[in-house]
């Protein structure tokens, strides 16, 4: 009797190691699926803040490149105006300079 008793103990030994082993594997398993869940809800927060980052500079950049223009736009018609200004007031001198300067015969 005493060699089925040490048997069944360690049928039951076995069995519990088993057991044990299996709880282990299942715990593992699980922290594994819990670890990789959290790193992917780490990695979509990190995407999100860096495509955050990447649109405000795009918009900065953007800003800035339409402000530069607006501003070269307005210093261009600035000069222009001066020019055609400039222009004005100095066309009746050209005028009577090419006016003397075809009527004068050199003899």
């Amino acid at each position: 009797m005493d060699d089925k008793g040490g048997i069944q103990m360690l049928l039951a030994a076995e069995q519990d190691a088993q057991r044990i082993v299996a709880n282990a594997r299942s715990g593992k398993t699980q922290r594994l699926r819990q670890a990789k869940e959290e790193a992917e809800r780490e990695i979509a927060a990190f995407r999100a803040q860096r495509d955050a980052e990447f649109k405000k500079k795009q918009e900065l950049s953007s800003g800035s490149v339409d402000s530069n223009v607006k501003r070269l736009e307005e210093e261009t018609d600035a000069k222009i105006e001066r020019l055609k200004e400039e222009a004005s007031s100095k066309s009746h001198e050209v005028t009577s300079f090419l006016l003397k300067f075809v009527t004068t015969v050199k003899v």
